[in-house]
């Protein structure tokens, strides 16, 4: 695991560009306090940060292949290096200097070019120099499980695993994208490809960039989530099924040369991922949780107690309070580089400090919602069955309209929360940011977004194309994005069994029953195979528990001890939202989402105002 960084077409010495080189470096160094490495040539300069989980003598980057003509940093892990390792040998002849997956990744690219990585089974973020064709290319994990940025001038390009890397370079502009703020508001983070500023860009998921020097950038998509297909099974089979691709999973990303951990919440998700370890690795493992001060209705304690008690793990919990949630602001807005409103993001930091003390990698449940129909799933078919139960095969338009994701025309630009009913986020419409923002912004409907991502995966059942649409822009750009930065703010390696693209693609194939199915009394259940996989090796109340999410009080605080602060933050004359709000819009904000009986919209509206504030205090000041 490390942070990686980067840069073609800089004109400069070489002893400058080795200068701007490490100042991108310098800005990620929590990402890998191991190591250093850097490479410097006319054309190019690669540089990383190492955090050394496997291989930790042999595995310095950056790594260059036997004749020197490629140069390879990445950020992550391959959970398969062994296996492609031995089949390089037997088929090719190979003969490796070091035992580590970055030699593997460089060898598999010399011998089978970019289609070599379609065998890696991993998380990462990879950056090749091949010299022969004098190209840099980019490359992401099919889910995006670990970030990659490019920024792109139409002269410099550069790359960082962060965006603070890419900001550090001299030359690069630090210019806001006022949509993106537009786009934020709606969604409580960024969608891709855009970022927060212009001419800085994510890198999609499953997607591969190359550039020459003088030329464009040219990006592709080399993996997509597969559509379903009709060939019917017994739950039986499908549990096995599950239950061996499940395992393995999670046995591959025990895989380290440091001591690993489960992040254990007491939820199914995490639950069964710590069940697997230890039948496969013993009762000594280390679990950790975390939860707030004074606040039981938010305490999941005693569930992940519960579940630390009946596997035998070696258990330890961090408390947090008010004091600690506010502190810790300025720095989260730094760590993430854009605002990202989800209030679990400031938990799994302190969770994750606790784990960094006696781990290295960290395993935890990201992906189980998405790829098997989590959250309330359940109730979003019942209705949908109750209002629509017609097949659900048919013109993009019309299925559209079955996930109140309708065209223009239809929505009007101005569609709320409670008519996308399979989004998890959709808090201001169109209408509602022109009120609110004094800025000329270029409106358009934010929503867009996701009628994109539904168009591209085509026309599949619903729950099918809901899980497609979740886990192209939610789980990426929010959950993915918090549990890389939260982890490795820490320099602690997060691992997502559920995200093994073997088990994606058998979710994805397999029937709607498989994910939204019959439980024991009949009623409808999420997880369904989970649930059954799950029956054999948890506490009943464990695979019963409906899905709570990560629990956090701050919304009670707001419209309590902290509804002062949120005024202060937003209304005060140094307010940096200010500039861009109508005064009587966030007064109005601040006043729906403090009072005592304040919804739950207006109490995310106003948080995510918060969370720009701050964003926009230190990154804009900087």
């Amino acid at each position: 695991m490390c942070g990686i960084a980067g840069f073609l077409g800089v004109a400069e010495s070489e002893d400058a560009r080795r200068a701007m080189l490490a100042a991108m470096c310098d800005t990620i160094v929590y990402r890998g306090p191991d190591d250093r490495g850097t490479y410097i040539d006319t054309d190019v300069a690669l540089g990383m940060q190492r955090l050394s989980v496997i291989d930790i003598a042999g595995g310095h980057q950056p790594m260059a292949s036997e004749d020197g003509a490629v140069q390879i940093v990445f950020n992550g892990e391959i959970f398969n290096y062994r296996d492609i390792r031995r089949k390089l040998e037997l088929e090719r002849g190979a003969r490796f200097r070091t035992v580590s997956d970055t030699e593997t990744i460089l060898r598999q690219y010399v011998a089978h070019g970019l289609d070599g990585f379609h065998e890696l089974n991993g998380m990462f973020a990879v950056a090749i120099w091949d010299r022969r064709e004098r190209a840099l290319h980019l490359v992401r994990d099919r889910l995006g499980v670990k970030p990659l940025y490019y920024y792109w001038d139409g002269q410099i390009f550069a790359f960082g695993s962060e965006i603070k890397a890419i900001l550090a370079l001299a030359g690069t502009r630090r210019d806001i994208e006022p949509g993106a703020i537009w786009d934020y508001l709606t969604f409580r983070y960024v969608p891709g490809p855009g970022t927060m500023w212009k001419n800085i860009f994510k890198l999609p998921a499953g997607h591969r960039l190359v550039i020459k020097p003088g030329m464009e950038p040219c990006i592709e998509r080399w993996w997509d989530i597969p559509p379903p297909n009709a060939r019917a099974r017994e739950q039986a089979e499908l549990v096995k099924e599950f239950g061996d691709l499940f395992t393995d999973a999670v046995e591959r990303r025990m895989i380290a040369d440091v001591p690993v951990g489960i992040m254990l919440s007491g939820g199914l998700d995490s639950s069964a991922v710590a069940a697997v370890a230890v039948r496969s690795h013993g009762h000594n493992l280390k679990t950790f949780s975390v939860s707030f001060c004074d606040s039981p209705e938010t305490d999941e304690r005693v569930h992940a107690r519960r579940v630390a008690d009946h596997l035998g793990t070696d258990h330890a919990e961090v408390e947090i309070g008010e004091r600690q949630f506010l502190d810790f602001l300025p720095h989260f807005v730094h760590l993430t580089d854009e605002p990202l409103a989800d209030l679990a993001s400031v938990p799994l930091y302190y969770v994750s400090e606790l784990a960094r003390r006696s781990v290295t990698v960290a395993l935890s449940g990201e992906g189980a919602d998405e790829i098997l129909a989590g959250y309330d799933f359940d109730r979003w078919l019942m209705r949908r069955e109750e209002m629509f139960p017609a097949p659900t095969a048919g013109p993009l338009q019309r299925l559209y309209e079955r996930l109140g994701l309708a065209t223009r025309g239809m929505a009007g630009g101005d569609v709320r929360h409670d008519a996308v009913p399979g989004h998890m986020t959709n808090y201001l419409s169109s209408r509602e940011k022109g009120d609110l923002l004094s800025r000329p912004i270029e409106a358009r409907d934010s929503l867009d977004v996701l009628r994109a991502h539904l168009q591209r995966g085509g026309c599949r059942p619903a729950l099918d194309q809901m899980l497609y649409l979740y886990c192209q822009d939610w789980l990426v750009e929010d959950l993915l994005m918090k549990a890389d930065r939260m982890s490795m703010g820490h320099s602690l390696e997060l691992r997502t069994p559920f995200l093994d693209y073997r088990l994606v693609e058998w979710a994805a194939r397999a029937p709607a029953a498989a994910k939204v199915g019959r439980g024991p009394q009949g009623d409808l259940e999420t997880k369904h195979v989970l649930r059954r996989f799950a029956a054999s090796l948890l506490p009943a109340e464990i695979i019963e528990r409906p899905k709570q999410g990560f629990p956090v009080p701050v919304y009670g605080w707001l419209s309590g001890p902290l509804a002062g602060w949120a005024r202060e933050c937003l209304l005060s004359p140094s307010s940096a939202l200010s500039a861009w709000c109508h005064r009587a819009a966030l007064e109005d904000a601040v006043r729906a989402g403090t009072a005592v009986d304040a919804d739950g919209p207006s109490r995310h509206r106003l948080w995510n105002l918060i969370i720009l504030e701050q964003w926009l205090r230190v990154w804009t000041s900087a």
